[in-house]
């Protein structure tokens, strides 16, 4: 999702530390159907309606919030703010008619905007949860602080609004009079909307001066449920055509429809390479002694002596990876996706990784580590954002048939199922290498499984082929390094996680195209229309690109709540 500058304030800090979860409102089917141009006008005659008793609501709080603003000025700019939602709600109808459609029925509040519009009269009378604030606004600092606090309800809306506005404006041909939407999503993208939207983040910043950390807390609670509730808005509006997010929504269990997701765990997980964390605990914990009592070298290295032994296997490995990238790179880019190529240039990464997984273990390094010690680094493990809630999330859920496998390079599954796995859901289905032990202690041997692209491959069809052949089925892997290639290449969506460079370059080399996944959504959604299915095609040479497992999250489950 890109980026967008809103000042250093705290309506700035405030969207900036959650952003990110604006990608719950944009991977709906609501906003994906409206970028596709496609949305059925009585979907959106819906919206409409319930937008309507949302501006409502907005008035009415600002309304209150200029009764308590204490400043002059302060009253008048709320005085502005209010004055252009009700001239907006004035020349709706006309609005309405000049995007191209027919005014919609007057409809009953959905449970989604109630919530919303109880909230928003709620905070500006000042009954905020938590919060003790006097029965009567005595003082004038009373007063100010439920302004602000209105203010801190208010403000992420608009400036969502603008925000998804111009992520779907991006996608759209300026010369394509076609999109039926595409007045609406203009009006959302003006200079004139933006400015209101960062008004209001300017009178949140004004009216926030003054407060104690404690209350600036109660606005960034107010801003943070302000949020939520644009997510729930949003993914409540009812959409009856087809429609290709959520994901497990498109899979109908009664039919057999299975959901198999793959996930590499290195740096798509996690946030560090997991072979540095088990060499740190080997650093940290290393044995005086093998089992059997008997003094060998490496239980005569210091501390010291090993890390430097792990730093020298480490520069060994990155040099070495680099040329194995430059000798790839260095020969003709290909002109159309070229899958045989790509596989004889990944035949080079393979025997690169099994040589160096051989030096590792020539060189004792993992050797006289505790399973206990591993499986508590596990647990400590930092993971990428979102990434154990999904997994959790998706085990849990009882109207879902899925399953999870992680392909990993990691030396030992017991790290990769402590840090994902929980006491109150299934196993977790762990496919990686393995660490030998004696009387729970390494040897420092690797019991080698997965050491190649083909080889994680091979193990991703092997379980597709073991899965029951009746029913829909579909696959979705996830991975962000070279040796995820071939899996994405061959699941039904292969997404890629973050932003390897390596990956691209070589990807990009034998013709693979990568798009941003909220624009291949969209793209899918048209071909929904045009073709009358979304079939997801093997091999095509495309992958899509994220930056976040909300993302993916909201891809596949929809709205978190």
């Amino acid at each position: 999702m890109g980026g967008m500058d809103v000042g250093g304030g705290i309506a700035g800090k405030l969207w900036n530390k959650f952003r990110s979860e604006s990608v719950f409102v944009n991977y709906t089917p609501f906003f994906v159907c409206l970028a596709a141009g496609n949305l059925s006008a009585d979907s959106f005659h819906h919206y409409i309606s319930q937008h309507v008793h949302l501006l409502n609501a907005f008035a009415h709080a600002y309304e209150l919030a200029e009764e308590c603003a204490d400043d002059d000025e302060d009253k008048k700019a709320i005085r502005n703010l209010r004055k252009y939602v009700q001239a907006k709600l004035k020349s709706h109808d006309s609005l309405v008619r000049e995007w191209g459609f027919e005014l919609p029925e007057e409809r009953s509040l959905t449970n989604a905007t109630v919530k919303y519009t109880d909230f928003l009269s709620a905070t500006a009378s000042g009954r905020i949860e938590g919060e003790r604030v006097p029965g009567k606004l005595a003082t004038p600092f009373e007063k100010t602080k439920v302004a602000a606090y209105t203010l801190g309800a208010i403000t992420p809306c608009m400036r969502l609004f603008a925000f998804i506005n111009k992520e779907i404006q991006a996608l759209l041909d300026p010369n394509d009079s076609t999109h039926i939407y595409k007045k609406w999503i203009d009006h959302y993208c003006s200079e004139n909307f933006e400015a209101y939207a960062f008004r209001i983040e300017e009178l949140l910043d004004t009216l926030s001066i003054s407060l104690t950390g404690e209350e600036l807390d109660v606005i960034e609670k107010l801003y943070h449920q302000s949020m939520r509730l644009e997510v729930d808005f949003f993914s409540s509006q009812p959409i009856i055509q087809e429609a290709v997010v959520p994901l497990s929504r498109t899979l109908d269990p009664a039919v057999g429809g299975e959901l198999s997701i793959f996930c590499d765990f290195d740096l798509t997980c996690t946030a560090f390479d997991s072979s540095a964390i088990l060499a740190e605990i080997a650093i940290i914990t290393r044995p005086k002694a093998d089992p059997d009592g008997s003094e060998t070298q490496l239980a005569r290295m210091s501390s010291a002596d090993l890390r430097s032994t792990w730093d020298a296997l480490s520069a060994q490995y990155t040099e070495e990876f680099e040329q194995c990238v430059e000798s790839i790179t260095t020969t003709e880019t290909a002109e159309t996706f070229s899958y045989e190529g790509l596989c004889e240039a990944l035949e080079q990464f393979a025997h690169f990784e099994k040589a160096a997984n051989s030096r590792v273990v020539q060189s004792g390094v993992l050797k006289g580590l505790n399973q206990e010690d591993i499986k508590r680094a596990g647990q400590r493990l930092i993971l990428q954002d979102g990434c154990k809630g999904f997994i959790q999330k998706i085990m849990k859920n009882e109207n879902l048939t899925a399953a999870i496998h992680v392909l990993s390079y990691c030396w030992c599954g017991d790290l990769i199922r402590s840090a994902l796995s929980s006491g109150d859901v299934k196993a977790l289905n762990v496919h990686s290498n393995e660490l030998s032990c004696e009387d729970s202690t390494t040897t420092g041997e690797i019991i080698k499984k997965l050491e190649s692209p083909m080889e994680k491959l091979q193990a991703f069809n092997n379980i597709l082929n073991n899965r029951d052949k009746d029913g829909q089925h579909l696959t979705v892997y996830i991975g962000g390094s070279v040796g995820d290639l071939l899996c994405l290449l061959e699941a039904d969506i292969g997404i890629v996680m973050g932003s390897s460079p390596t990956l691209r370059r070589l990807g990009e080399q034998f013709g693979i195209s990568f798009v941003p996944l909220f624009s291949g959504l969209v793209a899918k959604q048209r071909e929904v229309v045009e073709v009358g299915s979304s079939n997801w095609k093997r091999l095509s040479g495309t992958l899509y690109t994220v930056s976040s497992w909300d993302e993916i999250h909201a891809f596949i489950l929809g709205s978190p709540s």
